[in-house]
């Protein structure tokens, strides 16, 4: 228990400090003492916070591609999203998921080593019945895949990899190879069990069905570019990506483009009636049009030029001449709005 002091003890204590009859030494001694901090051997740390908010920050832009692109492929409601970022040991991820399970081992080229995608039995089996043509409803199936299974599982998990190579492409331009999908974890040894390894769980929803997608990555795959798991890189690298040589690319591709060019005389009103009636030969009143006009040029849509047509060679041509800058029809609505309020 708490013992309370009264005040003429904690007078005669202040006085016998004072006086040096107590000596205070052994409670400076007891406040400068170390604070020990446990360090396990077994399990050192090799990523720190930083690292670890940086791979979450890449991995939410690589779950919502995947949300995405599986949405569009199973034609079904779709949430991918980080449901955690730990480090640990391969052997505690190898005893934390099923077995059987879908397994794909994954080449991490340029870095060295493989990764596991680990897909739960759960999501597996409502990603084949929604391809197959079924409603994708939850069944509790605990078996190995078949060949035809395992090669429509296939294509799901290229077409993931082609997410993971974006979310990744700030830090370094992966390209991530499907090696093999095995269906026991423990023909999957692609390190040693006390290797350290980062796990992305994903908590993934295709329909009603909810279960968990996990990314396994070494720390040996990682370690060449452990320096570039920063905010800070990530960043700065996201602003040198607009560069001249950048925008010169971008600009020799825009040249590329074809745009439909249109010399309009001038427009009228008919019915379709008048229109299935034409015969060649017969007239179309222009009565907004007179003779010696300008013809209007549109370029993409857009009025563009007055013009006038021609000759050149034999074929038809215009003649550039006053420019017309056209506003678009949703800044003359923005700006019709600004006026009513």
């Amino acid at each position: 228990m708490t013992e309370i002091l009264s005040q003429d003890e904690i007078d005669a204590l202040l006085t016998a400090i004072s006086t040096g009859e107590v000596d205070t030494s052994d409670y400076t001694a007891v406040k400068e003492q170390k604070k020990v901090k446990i360090y396990d051997f077994r399990r050192p740390d090799k990523f720190s916070k930083d690292h670890i908010r940086t791979l979450q920050m890449m991995h939410e832009t690589f779950a919502r591609l995947t949300t995405t692109a599986l949405s569009a492929q199973l034609r079904a409601l779709v949430g991918v999203h980080v449901a955690s970022v730990d480090q640990l040991t391969y052997e505690e991820f190898i005893r934390s998921i099923p077995n059987p399970t879908t397994l794909a081992v994954i080449n991490m080229d340029p870095l060295k080593g493989s990764a596991v995608l680990e897909i739960d039995p759960s999501i597996t089996f409502t990603i084949i019945d929604k391809l197959f043509g079924g409603l994708g409803e939850a069944t509790k199936i605990s078996r190995e895949l078949t060949d035809i299974e395992l090669s429509v599982m296939e294509g799901i998990i290229v077409r993931i990899l082609g997410n993971l190579r974006e979310a990744w492409s700030n830090v370094i331009d992966l390209r991530p190879r499907l090696g093999n999908i095995e269906t026991n974890p423990q023909f999957a040894q692609i390190v040693p069990p006390n290797d350290m390894v980062v796990l992305i769980t994903l908590e993934t929803k295709v329909g009603e069905v909810e279960g968990m997608t996990n990314l396994c990555i070494p720390y040996i795959s990682i370690e060449p570019i452990i320096s570039k798991l920063s905010a800070q890189y990530m960043y700065s690298s996201i602003r040198k990506g607009i560069t001249d040589e950048n925008l010169g690319i971008i600009q020799s591709r825009l040249e590329n483009v074809t745009l439909p060019v249109v010399a309009a005389i001038g427009n009228v009103k008919i019915s379709v009636q008048e229109v299935l009636e034409l015969r060649p030969g017969d007239v179309i009143k222009l009565p907004e049009t007179k003779v010696g006009d300008d013809m209007i040029l549109t370029i993409g849509g857009r009025r563009k030029y007055k013009c006038t047509p021609g000759l050149v060679s034999n074929r038809l041509a215009v003649k550039l001449g006053e420019r017309i800058d056209e506003v678009p029809d949703e800044l003359l609505t923005s700006s019709r709005s600004e006026d009513e309020f």
